[in-house]
C-alpha cells in the first residue's frame, strides 16, 4: 500500500484503541503538521509506521498528563518527535510559560526520553534534512544487520544495554538487566566478543568490562 492507505490504517488503529481523553487528544491534536511529518519525513525512510505512537500520553512532572506528537518505542528505546508550528501564540507566550515548556522537555530527558524537535517550516521546506536527523538519532540504537542474523535474543538485549549506557558495561549489570546467572552472562559476553560485537576491557581477576566493538548503523531488530 502507498502512504495514504497506510496512514489511514495507522490512524484508524490508534483511534479505535483509545478512549476518553486519549481519544479526544488524538482527534483534536493530530493535524496537518503531524501528518506532514509522516508523509515527508518518516514514510520516505521506513515505508511503515511500526513502533510509532501519535499523541502519546506521558506523566507530567506536575502530576498531570501531557501528550507527545509522536513516540517511537522499542525495547530500551524511547524517542519523542515534536513538530512545532510558528504562530501568534508563540509571540504572546509569557516568561513563565516559556520556562515551563523548557522544564517539561528537561523532565522527559531525565525520564530517559530522547527529544527531537522540528519546526513546521523545516518539515515542509527541508524534509531531506529532517530525514537525516531522524536516521541519525534512530541509528544510535542500531547494529550491523548482517551480524544481527547470527545474534540470539539475549545477545541483542546486551547490545541494546551497551548502546543505551554509552560506556563500558559490567557482567553484574548484565546479570541484573537480564536476570540471569553469572555463568550464563559470561557465556553470552564471550560469544559477543567472539562475534566482534563487544570488546573486553582489562580488569581485576574475573571482573572486567566490555564495550561495543561495532559501529552502530541499523536498527537492532
Amino acid at each position: 500500500m502507498g502512504f495514504d492507505e497506510e496512514y489511514q490504517s495507522f490512524l484508524n488503529a490508534h483511534l479505535q484503541a483509545r478512549r476518553g481523553e486519549r481519544l479526544r487528544r488524538l482527534q483534536e491534536g493530530h493535524n496537518q503538521a503531524e501528518m506532514l511529518f509522516l508523509k515527508q519525513v518518516w514514510w520516505p525512510i521506513f515505508y511503515n509506521f511500526k513502533y510509532l505512537h501519535p499523541e502519546y500520553e506521558v506523566d507530567d512532572f506536575k502530576d498531570g498528563k501531557r501528550y507527545l506528537d509522536y513516540a517511537y518505542i522499542r525495547p530500551g528505546i524511547r524517542i519523542c518527535f515534536e513538530v512545532d508550528g510558528y504562530g501568534p501564540h508563540l509571540k504572546s507566550i509569557s516568561r513563565w510559560q516559556f520556562s515551563d515548556n523548557l522544564e517539561r522537555q528537561n523532565q522527559l530527558v531525565i525520564d530517559g526520553w530522547t527529544v527531537i524537535r522540528f519546526s513546521y517550516d523545516q518539515v515542509k521546506e527541508q524534509p531531506r534534512r529532517c530525514q537525516q536527523i531522524v536516521q541519525q538519532v534512530i541509528g544510535q540504537w542500531l547494529g550491523d544487520e548482517q551480524n544481527q542474523t547470527a545474534l540470539s535474543t539475549v545477545e541483542k538485549e546486551v547490545l541494546r544495554l551497551a548502546v543505551r549506557k554509552g560506556e563500558a558495561i559490567y557482567p553484574k549489570e548484565v546479570e541484573k538487566y537480564l536476570k540471569l546467572s553469572d555463568k550464563t552472562v559470561r557465556n553470552i559476553l564471550s560469544r559477543l566478543v567472539e562475534k566482534k560485537m563487544l570488546l573486553p576491557a582489562s580488569g581485576i581477576k574475573r571482573v572486567r568490562s566490555y564495550r561495543l566493538g561495532v559501529q552502530i548503523k541499523h536498527p537492532i531488530k
